[in-house]
């Protein structure tokens, strides 16, 4: 891939929002405490940004960059729709640390 074809900061800030949702999704443990922690509503918000910045950036993304960020956008709603879907509470929930990881 030619690094011309994907702004690094563009790249950087894609990746920070999703790594921020999957952990809001209860996919995978916070840094810092090493926990699992489901927040529906802050990781809907997230997508929503996600979704903000793909239409102010509209025509101004390479090929690359539009196919990582709407890549990124999908993952991400199918992941949310699918725990909205268990009936999970959009409250924020921990999970023991032993629970097995999706």
């Amino acid at each position: 891939m030619d690094p011309k074809e994907l702004n690094q900061h563009l790249f950087s800030l894609i990746s920070m929002f999703a790594s921020a949702c999957w952990q809001q999704l209860g996919k995978i443990p916070n840094p810092v405490d090493n926990k699992i922690t489901k927040d529906l509503k802050s990781a809907q918000v997230t997508i929503e940004m996600l979704t903000m910045l793909k239409e102010k950036t509209k025509g101004n993304l390479t090929k690359t960059e539009e196919k990582l960020l709407d890549d990124t956008i999908s993952n991400l709603q199918m992941n949310y729709a699918d725990e909205v879907a268990k009936g999970d509470s959009p409250k924020t929930e921990e999970k023991p640390q032993t629970e097995e990881k999706k």
